[in-house]
């Protein structure tokens, strides 16, 4: 249908026009943008489809599918619900949706799921994990373990099977078999993070603290981004009498989130017993505002405000504290001591008898309970009131409590990180709207491309000048600065609709004027960013008609095409392309190693001469733009011409000096040709320019 793209654009304002949208087409280009990950993009795709024909199955998934990405777990639910009233056997749904579910908690509801899915698929890795996962949170550990026993049978070197288990067998406190499942674990796979992680966390545990430091070191040599390692580490380095290196591993984890909770408590409890007052007190005005009822950091709090004479602020603290924990008696007897400092006798004889008074009632608890509700030493201490008890509580105890552990007699104890902490705030850093674990096979560093958009990097790179690229911004007249970048940002609901006004705009514009390139140039960045790629390269087309020495519009029709071949190769060479990405992502694997590679692209090698033509001529009327280098040598490595990429790299590196990416990519085709020396020169360089992965490499290579 030759006028689609105006269709498009009624959908989206008129549902009167929904029986006009070729769903088909729509269908496709929101698959596009699905898999290139811009989810609020490709939802709106689907709601088209799904206006103008309800009865189908197939987008209610997709759109779930996205959903699901934006961890909308109800709404993806609902969605899957919907595609299988449709057509009950789009089996793919049943996964989705027990995702969904075991995500919102409802573990039953996830196992009925991933029970009909296993009916049809009964050698499925990723839905057997979830079975035996869905069942430790029902507490079936027998269950569970079965169908660990089927999975590990069935593929004795998966490892997420191997770390599932360790945890089942945690959760029944037999920690032999745990570890002998994280030992297994590891020599599968030594390249996964998360079991040198979990493996140190159990040492820890064990107090075998030597070994917990070497895995804890290995899990973040391997993942450098990994906040829970850090923290952990700096529990074990603090038990080892290294504060100094404790206090660097929360330095580090608040560099990269100034907002994490357990790296701010800790960092302030080391710093207390440094006596570094003052900045400890930041520490726990940050958790407090992060957390305003954690009760314990109130009160860590008081004990420093009392330290540095701000009385008044420590009895502000301790009224929150008692306030909440009435029966506290230790902070009834601070309190009295602190009104005494004020001359407020009367107060501080009330607190005084208060104190006595749920002391004794404790006393009475104690005598029934076994487990005394604190020791004869806190409760002479308080007595006492005396200054110095919160630092000698300190040095006489070095154990620790979890998070979600609130109990107020605990208020000195550094707190431990688990794993799924540091994986949701991993999610809200990782790039463009997955959460993607680092711990991957080595990949090349992707194609730049043309765009608007550009998510900042976790580590600062250098910025490439390109007289080509600033010219173009000149002369374009554009809305927006154009960029050449690696690192897209995907677009957010407000761009979407943005991007679909500026493309009637530049419709209108166009009917005006059809004889201007650089309305189709306008109007093609706006198809691309939409990823509707037909339409976008048929304005580029148009652009070289009308200015066939328009270098912009031949970058912008090479990237395009390699874009919509990469798409088609995936899908025609994987028709389930989409379940397995699904499976691939589920919210338990975030705390799993082994995310799987996708494979590698094989293109068509006419459309590989297309593509490659494009980059000749760029290259050849620009022979300075460095990107086309580069862009060129991603096609020669997808042809295995990897003496040709580095060329081409090495082109791009002598033009820009700086070029991180391209040393990088050098340092991996390298690799693959067995020159191992010089790749791991440029991958240092790499790394010294700001791509942290590069000493991961390195350090395998080694």
């Amino acid at each position: 249908m030759k006028r689609y793209t105006l269709l498009i654009l009624i959908a989206f304002t008129s549902m009167a026009a929904s029986s006009q949208v070729n769903t088909e087409r729509v269908m496709m280009i929101g698959k596009n943008a699905l898999y290139f990950e811009d989810y609020v993009l490709s939802i709106q795709y689907f709601n088209q489809v799904i206006t103008a024909k309800s009865y189908l199955a197939e987008p209610y998934y997709y759109r779930a599918l996205a959903k699901f990405m934006l961890d909308d777990f109800k709404g993806a639910s609902e969605d899957a619900t919907r595609c299988l009233e449709r057509n009950p056997y789009f089996l793919a749904a049943y996964q989705l949706r027990g995702a969904a579910w075991q995500n919102l908690e409802e573990f039953e509801l996830a196992a009925t799921d991933y029970k009909t899915s296993l009916e049809y698929y009964p050698e499925d890795r990723i839905t057997l994990v979830n079975m035996g996962i869905v069942n430790i949170e029902l507490k079936q550990y027998e269950v569970a373990e079965k169908f660990f026993e089927y999975l590990l049978r069935r593929y004795p070197d998966y490892t997420p099977g191997y770390l599932a288990r360790s945890h089942m067998y945690l959760q029944m406190e037999d920690t032999t078999r745990a570890m002998a499942d994280l030992d297994t674990a590891i020599v599968n796979d030594p390249y996964t993070a998360q079991a040198f992680s979990a493996r140190g966390l159990l040492y820890f545990h064990q107090q075998e603290f030597n070994r917990a430091l070497s895995d804890l070191d290995e899990a973040i040599r391997l993942d450098p981004y990994q906040q829970a390692n850090y923290i952990n580490r700096g529990l074990v380095k603090y038990h080892l009498n290294d504060l100094r290196g404790a206090m660097a591993d929360y330095d580090r984890v608040i560099e990269m989130d100034e907002n994490n909770l357990i790296a701010r408590f800790n960092r302030g409890l080391l710093r207390a017993q440094v006596a570094d007052n003052n900045r400890a007190i930041r520490d726990f005005d940050k958790v407090i505002e992060l957390e305003p009822d954690n009760t314990i950091a109130y009160l860590n709090r008081a004990i420093l405000n009392q330290e540095i004479g701000n009385y008044t602020g420590a009895i502000e603290d301790l009224d929150v504290v008692l306030e909440a924990h009435p029966d506290f008696f230790s902070g009834y007897y601070s309190r009295s001591q602190l009104k005494r400092e004020l001359n407020d006798l009367a107060g501080a004889e009330q607190d005084y008898l208060l104190a006595r008074a749920e002391e004794a009632k404790a006393h009475r608890v104690a005598t029934v309970d076994p487990e005394p509700y604190t020791s004869h030493r806190e409760s002479e201490k308080a007595e006492q009131a005396d200054d110095k008890q919160a630092d000698n509580q300190r040095d006489e105890s070095k154990d620790t409590r979890e998070q979600a552990d609130k109990d107020i007699e605990k208020f000195n104890l550094l707190v431990v990180s688990k794993e799924e902490t540091s994986s949701k705030s991993k999610y809200q850093r990782q790039s463009r709207g997955r959460v993607q674990n680092l711990n991957v096979p080595v990949e090349r560093e992707p194609r730049f491309t043309l765009s608007y958009y550009e998510q900042e990097y976790e580590v600062l790179r250098p910025v490439y000048y390109s007289e080509l690229l600033d010219r173009a911004n000149s002369d374009m007249g554009l809305s927006w600065v154009l960029k050449v970048t690696n690192h897209e940002a995907p677009l957010n609901e407000l761009q979407v609709d943005a991007h679909f006004r500026s493309i009637d705009q530049f419709s209108a514009r166009i009917d005006r004027s059809p004889r201007d390139a650089r309305l189709y140039f306008g109007r093609g960045m706006d198809f691309a960013l939409v990823q509707d790629y037909e339409n976008a390269l048929k304005d580029m087309e148009r652009v070289l008609e009308l200015d066939p020495s328009m270098v912009m519009a031949r970058f912008a029709r090479a990237v395009i095409r390699s874009k919509q071949l990469e798409y088609n190769t995936q899908l025609s060479s994987d028709p389930s392309l989409f379940d397995n990405e699904l499976e691939r992502e589920l919210d338990l694997l975030k705390e799993l190693p082994g995310t799987m590679r996708k494979p590698e692209l094989s293109l068509e090698s006419v459309e590989h001469d297309a593509i490659l033509k494009e980059y000749n001529t760029i290259i050849k009327e620009a022979p300075d733009f460095i990107y086309a280098y580069y862009n060129r040598a991603e096609i020669y490595i997808l042809e295995k011409d990897y003496r040709a990429a580095i060329t081409d790299y090495t082109k791009a590196i002598n033009l820009e000096p700086r070029f991180a990416e391209a040393y990088f990519n050098r340092g991996i085709s390298r690799l693959s040709i067995g020159e191992t020396r010089d790749g791991l020169d440029d991958l240092r360089k790499a790394g010294e320019l700001g791509i942290v992965q590069s000493y991961s490499i390195i350090k395998r290579m080694q």
